[in-house]
């Protein structure tokens, strides 16, 4: 076990160690006053300077400053073993006091209601409500009222410095933070204050009864909002925060030991059964202090932990060395190296696609080629079948020319050979035949045209073949079917 603190305080002589002592809190508020009055009559001796706001003579004007500057706060500091709340909170809490810290006849009250604002302030007017607290209410604004009216910066200032208290209806207490902005909530001297002036609503909607008329529901009777308000007042007021050291304003330097003693226990007991973890258990420290004073102590912690799993275990004497406590093992992620099978399942599909990608590259790299490969195959296979119709239409030319009379005049130039339909590789013969006479006519119409040309210009007179008619296709057929058999009779009696 790790040692244990030396106390620094005195502690109850009987009962449970987890109280305060009042000697020991009253011995401390003493000491704390008269440290603060002394501070303040020694910096006010030092002062050169002359209070131009005082009149001379005018005793009234001097007790008021007087009062001024003994109204100095007295803070509770309660120090915590963890965080005494895990998110801050805009919602102070309300610890109940014996002595209250608004209870000044001259301090100004702004109260922040609900929509409409109109019935809280006939509640405030009413004959009922009583007449020492009604003076200090000096505005009651609604909702939308301090939304438009309170936009700049300017306006929420001027609106600070002219209350002392501001009190908060707790229906809209939870959207003053984006309408009042940081002129309120940097500072917590002067935070709205929650309050209940809603009347009998919520136990209506509990009962689940019918629904009172609308004036009825939302404002309380005015004894109800006096004594709401009249006990908010008597409260010491609690801002949390995720921290382990939380102050709370507990007194006045102007007051008497005796009073700020009261107060400071009514906080602690208040503070420590309400909002510390584990009760006394969880707390370290509790000390008090001025704004510009050091912090006395009213109550030390013996342990500094609260769980043993927190102490450090110490080694054996000889070694001198401490063990730490073992953070917890944070499970590490695992890898697809540490399992081969799952590695090797994992990865599959991932090898699978990068094969498609680079079969897809490879393709399009490798699609010019294949097309280039392609078109050569496809022509070197309308050549062959283009050949035989070739030689077919050489040898019927040849036949052609051979049964043409010779002419004596100029041949005119050969027209040159069409080329052959790569993609037909069926021709039709009868065509074929068609084509050559057409030809073989057209042949003979431009050299007689030439030869009379040539006669025109030499006067001289050329005998020319006269034109035969063009034989009807059917009796072509029939001429050139006897020709190619009179062909194949000539060709076998040479060969015999």
């Amino acid at each position: 076990m790790a040692p244990t603190s030396t106390a620094s305080t005195t502690k109850v002589s009987t009962g449970s160690l987890y109280q305060l002592d009042q000697a020991q809190t009253l011995k401390a508020s003493t000491a704390l006053l008269k440290h603060i009055k002394s501070k303040q009559h020694s910096s006010n001796d030092r002062s050169t300077k002359r209070n131009l706001l005082a009149v001379d003579g005018d005793t009234e004007d001097q007790e008021d400053a007087v009062a001024d500057e003994d109204d100095v706060p007295v803070w509770l500091v309660v120090t915590t073993k963890k965080h005494i709340i895990d998110k801050k909170r805009l919602k102070p809490g309300k610890i109940k006091v014996p002595h209250s810290l608004n209870a000044s006849p001259t301090s100004t009250i702004c109260l922040i209601t609900a929509d409409p604002q109109r019935p809280f302030k006939d509640a405030i007017a009413h004959p009922s409500f009583p007449a020492d607290l009604r003076p200090r209410i000096t505005r009651v604004i609604g909702f939308s009222k301090l939304r438009t009216k309170y936009k700049s910066y300017e306006s929420r200032r001027q609106l600070l410095g002219e209350h002392d208290v501001f009190l908060a209806d707790d229906r809209v207490i939870t959207l003053l933070p984006n309408i009042l902005g940081k002129a309120f909530y940097k500072a917590s001297a002067k935070r709205p204050v929650p309050v209940n002036i809603a009347g009998n609503e919520r136990k209506l909607k509990d009962a689940k009864v019918a629904k009172p008329k609308e004036d009825e529901k939302s404002v309380a009777t005015p004894q109800a909002i006096a004594q709401e308000v009249s006990t908010t007042l008597s409260t010491a007021l609690v801002h949390l925060s995720p921290s382990t050291c939380t102050s709370v304003r507990v007194g006045k330097a102007s007051w008497t030991p005796e009073k700020v003693a009261e107060n400071i226990e009514a906080v602690v007991d208040g503070l420590v059964e309400r909002f510390v973890a584990k009760k006394w258990r969880g707390v370290r420290g509790l000390h008090i202090k001025g704004p510009n004073t050091a912090a006395l102590p009213l109550w030390l912690a013996d342990e500094l932990w609260m769980e043993e799993a927190d102490v450090l275990d110490r080694v054996p004497a000889e070694t001198g060395e401490v063990k730490a406590i073992e953070a917890p093992k944070k499970e590490k992620k695992r890898k697809a190296g540490d399992f081969p099978a799952a590695a090797a399942e994992h990865d599959a599909p991932n090898k699978e696609k990068k094969r498609k990608t680079a079969d897809v590259a490879a393709n399009k790299d490798d699609a010019p080629k294949k097309e280039k490969k392609k078109r050569k195959m496809t022509e070197a296979e309308a050549a062959e079948d283009d050949g035989p119709m070739k030689d077919k239409k050489q040898k019927t030319a040849a036949a052609a020319e051979e049964k043409t009379p010779k002419q004596s005049q100029p041949s005119a130039p050969e027209a040159p050979p069409k080329k052959a339909n790569k993609r037909s590789s069926k021709p039709t013969s009868v065509k074929d035949d068609d084509l050559v006479a057409e030809i073989r006519l057209r042949k003979e119409k431009l050299a007689r045209q030439k030869a009379e040309a040539v006669a025109a210009v030499q006067g001289e007179d050329v005998a020319l073949p006269l034109e035969t008619p063009s034989a009807e296709p059917g009796e072509k057929r029939k001429k050139k079917s006897g020709e190619g058999g009179k062909e194949k009779e000539r060709k076998k009696a040479k060969k015999a």
